[in-house]
Order: structure tokens, then C-alpha cells, then sequence
């Protein structure tokens, strides 16, 4: 039989306390002697023929480990999935008790933290109407005429590059401005929906996860600083203080994945690498589109 009792510590922390007795730790501890028998070397007896009593009195204590080893984690995995835990370290199990027929222990353990979003449908979203300008034409032109060092850009010029003529050179340019815009105007638009969504959301971040994060930018940012020629010892001079300045973004991006994950949860969109990028067209498919 199994017992436990899940205490709410706090919004991210849950103590579970578990007690199991009767007939399943008697075979556990039966288990354990077949496992010690099999390989116990003691004098005047053959592997897996010395008597039970002599086992008990040689690898009690060895049996006894073992138990643990093993109903441990396989009652604590059980307990986990029984009350519905969304468990996102493991646990630190403290107040261990044990007899033949009786274990006692604590599993303390970081979950998702609970999220109330009062609205994530039908949320504004304006946008203006993308046109080019002229002078943002001229712009790109003459910064393609400044990168070639030339007098001009003609139509012998843009057949040189792959144009029929400069007509259509500038149409090809105002095409990429245009995407240009249109993308910028998207991550714009992707930013405001996610401020809007965690602006006043009170939620308690897990440090686990924020340490976790940190710990994988901190990586790129060496990588990076490596691939721009400085040097290891400079680099580790620096993660210090690397570490610090990420800290923030980490809890930014953490945070903006869980209330992506919670919705993702809600509407039966499958946790994955794709989620966010999943979650964020969903929301702009049920948003409240305003030109403006």
C-alpha cells in the first residue's frame, strides 16, 4: 500500500510526503538477498547456497540500500504521475525511513509554476500598411552604388548583376525592402503580443530553470566571443560578469515560455521545439487585427 500528501510550500514548490507498507517491501528486500546471493563470497559456501541467516547477518545493510536504490524512485515516479505533478527537477528526498515491512520518506521538488491568464484571445493587435518610399529606394540604391564604388547605377550596371534592366533592379530592391518591413513588422508585432500577455502576470519564475537557460547563453557567448578571436583566459575573466548581464533576458525568455507552454497546454499544442513559434500563430489567428 501507498500513501502520500502533497503540501503546497509554495507556488513553484511542493513537499510530498510518502509512506508504503506491506508485502511490496518484504519482495524488495527479497529481491535484494536473491541479487547479494548470487555473487556473495563467504567461506564454506558456494555462490547463491549461503543460508538466509548468514546473508542477514553479512548484507543486511547492503540489502537495505539496494531497497532504497530501487522503491525509491519507482514509488516516487508513481506518486508523481497519481496526483498530476508537472515536475521540473528532481527531488531532494530527505527523512528517510525504513523497516522490512515500512518506508518513510520526503520527496521536495520544483513544478511549473500555476498561471492565470485572464485573456489570450481576441487580443489587439495593430499594424500599419507596409509601402515603400521613395527615398527609402534611393537609400538602398545608393548604398549598393557605394559598396561597387560607382559614378552611377545604369542598366548596364544591373544586367552586370543578373537584371534585364534598372527597372528592374529597383523592383527587385523594393521587393526586399518591402519583406524587409513586413518582417520587422512581425517581430514588432510578436513582441507587443507577448509583453501584452506577461505585462501584469504575477508568476514566480523558477530558479532552476532561469540557471538552467543562463547556463546554456552563457555557452553561445563564449562560443561567440571565441569566434571573434579572444582569448580563452580573457573569456573566463569575463563569465562572471557574462553571467550577470544575461541574467535578466534568461528570466524575460523563461518566463515568456511558460505562459506560451500553459497556452500551448490549454489549446492541445504539443510541447516541442516548435511550440513557442506554434503558439504565437495561434494567437495571431484569434488576435483583434487594427490598422492604425
Amino acid at each position: 500500500m501507498t500513501k502520500s500528501e502533497v503540501k503546497k510550500l509554495d507556488s513553484t514548490k511542493r513537499q510530498i510526503d510518502i509512506e508504503v507498507s506491506g508485502e511490496r517491501i518484504k519482495n524488495k528486500f527479497e529481491e535484494a538477498f536473491g541479487e547479494i546471493s548470487k555473487s556473495a563470497k563467504i567461506p564454506g559456501f558456494r555462490p547463491g547456497h549461503a543460508p538466509r541467516d548468514i546473508l542477514e547477518k553479512n548484507f543486511s545493510g547492503h540489502a537495505q540500500e539496494l531497497v532504497l536504490k530501487n522503491l525509491i524512485p519507482e514509488v516516487y515516479d508513481e506518486v508523481v504521475k497519481a496526483e498530476a505533478l508537472d515536475v521540473i527537477e528532481m527531488p531532494q528526498v530527505t527523512d528517510v525511513h525504513i523497516k522490512r515491512d515500512e518506508l518513510k520518506f520526503t520527496a521536495t521538488v520544483e513544478v511549473m509554476p500555476e498561471i492565470q491568464l485572464k485573456k489570450y484571445k481576441g487580443i489587439r493587435v495593430n499594424y500599419k500598411k507596409i509601402e515603400v518610399a521613395a527615398d527609402e529606394l534611393k537609400r538602398d540604391l545608393d548604398a549598393l552604388k557605394e559598396s561597387r564604388k560607382l559614378d552611377s547605377i545604369d542598366d548596364r550596371f544591373a544586367r552586370s548583376i543578373g537584371y534585364p534592366d534598372l527597372a528592374e533592379l529597383k523592383a527587385a530592391l523594393e521587393r526586399q525592402i518591402f519583406i524587409r518591413k513586413e518582417n520587422q513588422q512581425r517581430q514588432r508585432i510578436e513582441k507587443d503580443l507577448i509583453e501584452g500577455l506577461t505585462k501584469d502576470l504575477d508568476l514566480k519564475i523558477p530558479q532552476v530553470m532561469v540557471s538552467r537557460h543562463q547556463d546554456e547563453m552563457l555557452r553561445q557567448a563564449k562560443v561567440n566571443l571565441a569566434l571573434k578571436g579572444v582569448e580563452r583566459q580573457e573569456i573566463d575573466k569575463q563569465e562572471k560578469q557574462l553571467r550577470q548581464q544575461l541574467e535578466p533576458e534568461a528570466k524575460r525568455q523563461v518566463r515568456d515560455y511558460l505562459v506560451l507552454a500553459h497556452i500551448a497546454k490549454k489549446e492541445n499544442i504539443e510541447v516541442n521545439d516548435q511550440m513557442p513559434q506554434k503558439v504565437i500563430e495561434f494567437l495571431l489567428r484569434e488576435a483583434d487585427w487594427q490598422q492604425g
